[in-house]
């Protein structure tokens, strides 16, 4: 076919954020220090490349700590994990490293302080992935003055039920959508007038600058292609946003499944990357574009971001 000229524009931020690039960063620093293999606790990041190439490098990737061998090495996920996990790694006499990231360390200091002033707690966020496990986690299932709710959606609102309206708070998981978040905030505002929130919202900076960056391309493009794994919730609202505005918005995070028919009528294209997808794998999609179009690339300027997060001890 032709080689038409395809117009391809770069969202800035884009990619890594500092609480990847410590997790992973973690991983390779213990495997240095200690040596193959390490064990981690669940994918320390949702990306199937970085997992592969951490996998080769000598990283166990497990679901459950039973299948990790007595006084191994450990590392917790960037997502968190719950008290719960923490002490099952003690009484299998594992040595523990957090690459927790610090925003999400900084929600469950959230949930413990108000635990501990006996409020009940809603947790905005979505159901199975593990950052909400790991900060639900933080209260004990059996408590009963320390309950913690679970909400999806304003029809979870609408059904929530708690003991005590007068002693509320709220915290949220932190790669949310930030429009779709401030509307259950909202309703949980309206249902519950004296309900708390954390001083600063609770989804990271990364996560809201990826966010405005895709807005800003919206009305410029015709089609936006969203690195990142099907797993990664912060890579899923990217292409929601698109989706929103009846936008074509594509999630790729293995360049083998790319198909040309994506770019039939296609003049300019927009990419952008999850927070824990690597750029090389943005360049690998640019050239895919190039066997087919001729291209020109330019970047849209963005925030600077150039927050770095201090390594645990290992």
């Amino acid at each position: 076919m032709s080689k038409e000229i395809i117009n391809i524009s770069l969202a800035n931020p884009r990619g890594f954020c500092a609480g990847v690039d410590r997790a992973i960063l973690i991983v390779e620093k213990t495997l240095e220090k200690y040596g193959a293999p390490v064990y981690v606790h669940h994918e320390v990041v949702h990306n199937k490349f970085v997992i592969k190439d951490l996998n080769k490098k000598g990283a166990i990737f497990v679901n459950s700590l039973k299948e990790i061998p007595k006084s191994s090495h450990v590392i917790f996920s960037a997502h968190g994990v719950s008290k719960a996990i923490k002490k099952e790694a003690q009484d299998f006499n594992l040595i523990s490293i957090d690459a927790t990231c610090p925003l999400v360390t900084k929600v469950h200091n959230e949930v413990n302080k108000l635990s501990k002033n006996e409020y009940t707690i809603i947790m905005i966020g979505h159901k199975g992935h593990p950052e909400v496990d790991g900060t639900m986690g933080q209260i004990e299932k059996n408590s009963l003055n320390n309950q913690i709710h679970l909400v999806e959606n304003i029809e979870d609102v609408k059904k929530l039920k708690v003991l005590n309206s007068n002693k509320l708070s709220y915290v949220s998981q932190t790669t949310l959508s930030i429009d779709d978040t401030k509307k259950i905030i909202d309703a949980l505002k309206e249902k519950y007038p004296l309900i708390l929130g954390p001083k600063k919202d609770d989804i990271c900076y990364a996560t809201q600058n990826r966010q405005e960056a895709v807005k800003k391309m919206l009305s410029q493009h015709d089609l936006i292609f969203v690195v990142g794994s099907k797993n990664s919730s912060n890579s899923n609202r990217l292409m929601e946003i698109a989706n929103d505005k009846n936008l074509d918005a594509i999630l790729l995070d293995d360049m083998a499944d790319f198909q040309e028919k994506w770019l039939k009528d296609k003049k300019n294209i927009g990419i952008t990357a999850g927070a824990s997808a690597p750029e090389i794998l943005v360049q690998r999609l640019v050239k895919e574009i190039k066997k087919i179009k001729q291209i020109s690339v330019s970047e849209i300027k963005g925030i600077e971001e150039n927050i770095i997060f201090k390594l645990p001890k290992i």
